[in-house]
């Protein structure tokens, strides 16, 4: 390691103004990614702004419509909590299936959409139950805040102070894990409110992304058969010594269906 300062601010506002008196400033949440990152030097900020002490940063709160969950709750906080469990049980059991039982203790939501990992799992259920993002400046649709490759629409110094997600009336995540880590190989994250369907995929591209083809078809005839005809070109997904591109495509019709049997 190097030398860094490490600040530990207490609220929102103290947290921007440490970073905006530093030279080269980053937020640490639960530190899966940054951590790792900071022992092979890909990174060396010049101060470490731990946000685990805000503790507005940490409520989960049932309302009218929809689910509100800080930024700093951890996945293990999200897949226990009894609101999200009875309004929105598909992102309960979405967090428990991220890592491991270690991971899930100190990993956040916050740290996680903001870090964007192509192969993360909340980027599917935030653009599957349609979320808003809000952050320290502004809140920013889901459609927008995603924009690439460990890539969002965070400017420098911008912090994510919780997720509001709307109750759908079902929902279901599938994914294909890989097996030494957990992260997904393909997931998908299948909605249904009234007439409205949303399927979202992660772990298949550079960022989640959604197939409006099969929402159309779906929201006509709910069922595996009206999707089978449905191909996603391999061309622009993923590929590594996990899974090839054209093995991701397969996987996404596999999880899709998987998502459709649980709902019918």
């Amino acid at each position: 390691m190097y030398n860094f300062n490490y600040k530990k601010p207490s609220s929102i506002s103290e947290a921007k103004s440490i970073f905006s008196s530093c030279d080269d400033a980053s937020y640490i949440a639960g530190g899966m990614t940054l951590i790792p990152t900071l022992k092979q030097r890909l990174a060396m900020p010049s101060d470490l702004i731990d946000l685990s002490s805000i503790s507005e940063l940490k409520s989960i709160k049932a309302e009218k419509g929809c689910i509100t969950v800080g930024a700093m709750c951890s996945h293990k906080q999200i897949s226990e909590s009894d609101k999200i469990k009875t309004a929105l049980p598909s992102l309960s059991n979405l967090a428990s299936m991220i890592g491991d039982p270690q991971v899930r203790n100190r990993g956040t939501i916050g740290g996680s959409i903001a870090n964007s990992d192509p192969s993360a799992d909340y980027p599917a259920a935030l653009l599957g139950l349609n979320a808003k993002i809000y952050t320290s400046e502004r809140t920013i649709d889901v459609e927008d805040f995603f924009t690439g490759l460990f890539e969002t629409a965070l400017n420098e110094g911008e912090i994510v102070t919780k997720i509001s997600f709307p109750i759908y009336e079902k929902a279901s995540y599938k994914k294909f894990p890989n097996p030494a880590s957990g992260y997904a190989i393909v997931g998908a994250f299948l909605s249904m409110n009234n007439d409205i369907i949303r399927v979202a995929i992660t772990g298949a591209g550079p960022k989640v992304f959604r197939i409006k083809q099969m929402e159309e078809k779906l929201s006509k005839n709910f069922s595996t058969d009206s999707i089978k005809d449905i191909a996603v070109s391999h061309v622009d997904l993923n590929s590594d010594l996990h899974a090839s591109s054209e093995y991701r495509s397969h996987l996404i019709n596999v999880m899709v269906n998987r998502a459709v049997l649980e709902l019918t």
